[in-house]
């Protein structure tokens, strides 16, 4: 096991090194600079811009620098905010986005399996039609456009929650349901289709010929086999709702 990880590690640096520089490369090729805006700066301005962040140097020595300072972990100065180095920015904003998006995802699971194991279980009835167009709406409506609609009913009309920032974990819910819809719909789509299969299996008819409960042999013996496609999909899921919540928090301003 230990040299398998060491295979997979030493096997990811090329391609990582592969990333740097295509991105590298992608942002030379872009028109324009870091510093261009509505109003051009002087000339000595500009060079001294180039000079500070290592612009005025070959390509290839400021890719050299890019990939060393990456490998250290030092991404530089924002150009936003030009007294904080990003590597501080996103250290104090991920844990936020961290757990807005763990939460979405145990609320993803939490709803998206047993959602799809029902309708399996009582598959072309209304349970059946019902949790397949709760999936399919949670994964046709934008994520900006649920978001409003729940700031509508639940915090304008209801006023039952607030509707922006993140004080509290009454803030929570609206974008946690947010970020969390869509994932939930694609885990109930994929819980009901691995259920419908493992529903005609041979081991399946053979503990109802020994009499067992038909919820027992749903959620004990089809269930278990039918997680391992959730699974798979959950470790991509986790990753794309950590790194991708940004809509979601610039809505509900967190």
């Amino acid at each position: 096991m230990l040299s398998y990880l060491i295979k997979r590690i030493a096997f990811s640096v090329p391609t990582l090194l592969a990333l740097l520089v295509i991105t590298f490369s992608v942002l030379r090729l872009a028109p324009g600079g870091p510093f261009d805006g509505e109003r051009v700066l002087p000339a000595e301005v500009q060079a001294n811009l180039n000079h500070k962040y290592g612009l005025d140097r070959p390509v290839s020595a400021q890719l050299a620098l890019w990939i060393g300072n990456v490998a250290r972990g030092d991404l530089g100065y924002s150009s936003q905010y030009s007294d904080r180095n990003v590597t501080e920015v996103i250290g104090n904003s991920l844990p936020t986005s961290m757990g807005l998006g763990l939460s979405a995802l145990a609320l993803a699971l939490f709803v998206g399996i047993p959602l799809g194991t029902f309708a399996a279980w009582k598959r072309n009835s209304i349970w059946d039609w019902g949790s397949m167009f709760i999936a399919v709406s949670g994964v046709s409506l934008p994520s900006y456009l649920l978001a409003s609609l729940l700031i509508l009913v639940f915090s304008i009309q209801l006023n039952w929650l607030p509707p922006a920032l993140w004080e509290g974990p009454e803030y929570w819910i609206l974008p946690m349901i947010t970020l969390g819809a869509r994932p939930a719909a694609m885990i109930a789509r994929i819980t009901r289709a691995a259920m419908l299969e493992s529903l005609t299996a041979d081991y399946i008819r053979t503990a109802y010929a020994k009499g067992l409960s038909p919820f027992r042999v749903v959620f004990k013996h089809a269930l278990k086999n039918s997680l391992i496609p959730v699974v798979t999909i959950a470790g991509p899921i986790a990753a794309q709702l950590v790194t991708g919540s940004f809509l979601v928090e610039m809505v509900f301003q967190i």
